[in-house]
């Protein structure tokens, strides 16, 4: 086995699953005419939560704008980085913030993108901007998007990427406690409340890795990885024993980093919507949801109460 590839998800982030989920918990967190908009949008949202990393497969300049090394800035630079694209474009050269990835500043940017299509009250624009702003969003809260070992690949743990957010995810999502008492709230410095999302992340990886490194010594190679064939190749991949008890080490840390990224996408949406002016949606959905759709909101909204997005079925599948 030593001589097969493990599988990894290189161009994933979140995996799938967790970008729908947290697009969908955070339509269910705003505020009044801008939910039932979204909610009237929610298909849209949850086909393109995803739709970045697809375009990481034709766009070359995608990759940084999903990531931070933050250990090729320098000491301690989660919290010594500048707050502003252009004072780190100043200080690290561009170039460098295009080698080792810039998401904290891509964020801010596609929330003024979001800001300016609400002003214009194009419909199609805010849409875009939206899904692409809480994809960016969601992926600052994952640990390994702010490390130079992203894959475990520099620590003898190629794979940890996939294993982290989305087999364990895939697995335990009916697990989760998906409701949350979160409403969108005004951010009023986005800056400071994307690099504080940063840094939380970037604090929980001596577990990310420890655990992994913990549970590995509790398991044979054989118990740890499943072979698959695949076009004539072999791979390996996590079993779900592995994945298991790697979710049980790490206990409630994916669960609680997807909904925080949840709420911070709510909370970016709402502030370029405030900062926007407040535009009426309404009118971009013909000024009233339709009663099938008004029903089938107020569900959503009791099953998320409730807690039972998952045994209700109203969790998107992959």
């Amino acid at each position: 086995m030593l001589g097969l590839a493990v599988i990894t998800i290189t161009a994933g982030s979140w995996g799938f699953l967790i970008h729908k989920t947290a697009h969908q918990l955070a339509v269910y967190e705003l505020p009044g005419t801008m939910q039932e908009f979204f909610y009237n949008n929610n298909d849209y949202l949850q086909y393109n939560a995803p739709r970045a990393d697809v375009r990481r497969n034709e766009d070359s300049t995608e990759g940084p704008k999903h990531f931070i090394d933050l250990e090729a800035y320098g000491p301690n630079a989660a919290y010594n980085m500048p707050m502003t694209w252009e004072e780190a474009v100043a200080k690290y050269s561009k170039d460098t913030l295009l080698e080792y990835g810039y998401v904290p500043y891509h964020v801010l940017y596609m929330k003024d993108c979001l800001t300016a299509a609400f002003k214009a009250g194009n419909k199609d624009s805010i849409l875009f901007y939206a899904a692409d702003l809480g994809h960016y969003v969601e992926d600052a809260h994952v640990p390994l998007h702010t490390s130079i070992n992203y894959d475990g690949q520099l620590t003898d743990q190629k794979g940890l990427h996939s294993l982290w957010e989305s087999v364990v995810p895939e697995i335990e999502i009916s697990n989760y406690n998906l409701s949350t008492k979160h409403k969108a709230t005004y951010l009023n410095n986005p800056a400071k409340a994307i690099w504080k999302a940063i840094r939380k992340a970037n604090a929980l990886l001596p577990d990310v890795f420890g655990k992994e490194k913990e549970i590995t010594a509790r398991f044979t190679p054989e118990t740890k990885y499943r072979t698959q064939t695949r076009k004539g190749k072999e791979y390996k991949s996590y079993t779900t024993e592995f994945a298991k008890a790697y979710a049980a080490e790490l206990k409630n840390t994916i669960n609680g980093q997807a909904i925080a990224s949840a709420n911070l996408v709510a909370d970016f949406w709402y502030t370029a919507w405030v900062d926007a002016g407040k535009p009426d949606l309404s009118a971009l959905y013909g000024g009233k949801l339709s009663e099938a759709k008004q029903q089938s909101l107020q569900r959503a909204l009791t099953s998320f109460r409730n807690n039972t997005l998952v045994k209700d079925s109203l969790i998107k599948p992959r």
